[in-house]
């Protein structure tokens, strides 16, 4: 290593399956880069909910990942693997990664990593990568929303949740998004949601019939389940598409598949996680074509909730369980 990259560095470990407190410092060798690679100084890194699944013993990383947890990290370019040409030493990037983000180096795929819009700090750009792949992918990709559609959004004050409804209006969508109280659901119309919708007293399904004259809705991103999932069905108007990008109320229900043929639905979903470089790297291209040049003009920004410093990432994750967050919380290493 160089002078300027030390031998060890600080990561958090999770020491054991459990709850946030298993979440620890610990001193790890600072990574090697290799082909395709580049080793990053870590300066923000982003929290998201497969990271507690990993913390509770329910989300391994794939094959080859680090142990660590951490998705998406924000910093800069201190030293190439071979057969890199894309990016070079001093580079901004933040990027997408299987595992090893709550550090202050970490290894990133180079196909993976995008350059940091010269408008938003570290802070911001740690937010983007895990979210914005996963809402362009399933979104845009799998539902195939487009300008003029109606879409709906679960959870509209996630990161996940944030990122849909400003991409979804950028593109031109009604955007309706559902959470759990007054204060959130004033959030999102802030964010430009064009109904909100409380979970706690109002059923989505019976808002969405009455909002669109009983057509429903185009697309439908949902990382909820459960009991959900026959009223997503009877959300959907004619060739309407489902996505399902997490089951937090359950990945089972009684469902009428009536509904799929009678109105020629389509029910999807995905994971990005283990995905090949290749797949993870046209969604790079696609996302700096069509929504970067929205974030160099200001048109849409992260949301940021709360950042914590590396060390406390134990409270960072208790914060994400509390569920009470609008948009992202993201851990700094200075």
């Amino acid at each position: 290593m160089s002078a300027r990259i030390p031998a060890e560095m600080t990561a958090i470990a999770i020491t054991e399956p459990g709850g946030p407190d298993v979440l620890q410092p610990v001193k790890l060798p600072v990574p090697t880069p290799g082909s395709g690679e580049a080793l990053i100084r870590v300066e923000a890194a982003g929290i998201n909910r497969p990271d507690v699944f990993q913390r509770m013993g329910f989300y391994p990383p794939p094959p080859g990942a680090p142990d660590t947890p951490g998705l998406e990290v924000a910093g800069e370019v201190l030293a190439l693997g071979p057969d890199v040409s894309n990016v070079a030493v001093g580079d901004r990037l933040c990027a997408l990664v299987a595992g090893g983000g709550y550090a202050e180096y970490c290894v990133v795929q180079t196909a993976a990593a995008l350059p940091i819009p010269g408008a938003l700090s570290s802070v911001e750009a740690a937010a983007m990568p895990e979210t914005f792949f996963t809402v362009w992918t399933n979104v845009f990709d799998l539902g195939a929303l487009k300008p003029g559609e109606r879409f709906l959004v679960h959870g509209g004050t996630s990161g996940i949740g944030t990122t849909a409804i400003m991409l979804a209006k950028a593109f031109g969508a009604t955007v309706y998004a559902t959470a759990g109280s007054a204060e959130k659901c004033r959030a999102m119309t802030d964010l430009g949601v064009d109904r909100a919708i409380n979970y706690k007293n109002e059923d989505f399904a019976a808002v969405l019939k009455e909002e669109t004259g009983g057509q429903g809705v185009d697309v439908i991103l949902d990382m909820v389940g459960g009991d959900y999932i026959p009223r997503n069905l009877q959300s959907l108007a004619m060739k309407g598409r489902l996505v399902f990008i997490a089951f937090l109320g359950g990945s089972k229900a009684e469902v009428d598949f009536m509904q799929v043929m009678l109105k020629r639905l389509t029910v999807t979903g995905s994971t990005l996680r283990a995905r090949a470089v290749e797949e993870k790297a046209q969604i790079a291209q696609s996302l700096v074509k069509n929504v970067w040049p929205l974030l160099d003009q200001g048109k849409i920004k992260p949301v940021i909730h709360k950042t914590f410093p590396l060390a406390n990432a134990a409270e960072a994750h208790a914060l994400m369980e509390s569920s009470t967050h609008i948009g992202k919380i993201v851990l700094v290493t200075s």
